[in-house]
């Protein structure tokens, strides 16, 4: 295959993802392994290696990267994990799609083309569910933060979606529905992610790196959902975000009200709830 000039930005964990390697030009490994073997392994083949935290996902590789080299990034960015291949989509999708120059949702998986299409196997038409796909490549799930329930990923600062991109956007229009790419890999330009500063990044990384306890923090399934959204929109961001001092002040301000939200309480936190844009 042709080896692509889009840049691939690699999040990897116990993976040597040679596969996706040989298909690129440049790339940086941004490096969480803990199984000595395969880092040994990597280092020994003199990739273009960082070793970072292991905070549970990728998504902080990838903001990292974003603010790190916010004034010299490639014109086009492949956000990858290094296990993408046969975990979100085949090798064959990804042949097809890993020159793109445009937004790109980097997922696919045909085991559910039949549970999520207008029709099934039969014939018979499918039930519109709380999940679905719109495209082959783009994931629709309801916006209903199922996820955060899980005990397996404490949430710290937010509760669900609606009130974090309340937080981000100073007037955001709260979608029923997330299209987004399970795994959150997706081609992107340098001028979507330039769209915000370097701060932005920074910011929202401070969200999602507190801890491993037991697993990463439910705000990165909240984010998840929200990278096409953050690539794609204009809607103005709060003066917080942009900010790091502000915004770490309003950090504790975030883990007050979480402990209250769902409390039949809501005079008595007005004041916060307005504190964090969360009301007008």
């Amino acid at each position: 295959m042709e080896k692509t000039q889009n840049f691939f930005l690699i999040h990897n964990y116990n993976t040597i993802p040679t596969e996706l390697i040989e298909l690129c030009n440049d790339y940086i490994l941004y490096d969480c392994s803990d199984n000595q073997e395969v880092k040994r392994k990597l280092h020994q083949m003199n990739r273009n290696i960082k070793d970072v935290e292991n905070t549970g996902h990728n998504i902080t590789s990838y903001f990292s990267y974003f603010a790190e080299y916010y004034d010299s990034l490639p014109e086009v960015l492949c956000l990858l994990k290094g296990n993408i291949i046969g975990r979100h989509c085949s090798m064959e999708f990804f042949q097809q799609v890993y020159q793109n120059k445009s937004f790109t949702f980097l997922y696919e998986e045909k085991q559910y083309w039949d549970k999520y299409s207008k029709y099934n196997e039969n014939k018979e038409q499918n039930t519109l569910g709380n999940t679905f796909l719109a495209m082959e490549n783009m994931y629709v799930e309801k916006n209903d933060s199922w996820y955060v329930q899980s005990p397996n990923h404490p949430k710290k600062y937010f509760n669900d979606v609606d009130d974090l991109m309340r937080f981000i956007y100073q007037k955001p229009m709260i979608p029923q529905y997330f299209a987004f790419a399970p795994g959150a890999c997706y081609i992107v330009r340098r001028e979507q992610i330039q769209m915000h500063s370097k701060a932005f990044y920074l910011n929202l990384n401070k969200l999602m790196n507190y801890g491993l306890d037991p697993g990463f923090p439910s705000e990165a399934h909240q984010i998840e959902r929200l990278l096409p959204i953050l690539f794609t929109s204009h809607s103005k961001v709060n003066d917080w975000m942009n900010d790091e001092a502000a915004f770490e002040k309003k950090l504790p301000e975030c883990s007050a009200y979480i402990q209250y939200k769902y409390e039949n309480r809501p005079r008595r936190f007005k004041k916060i709830r307005k504190a964090l844009g969360l009301i007008q």
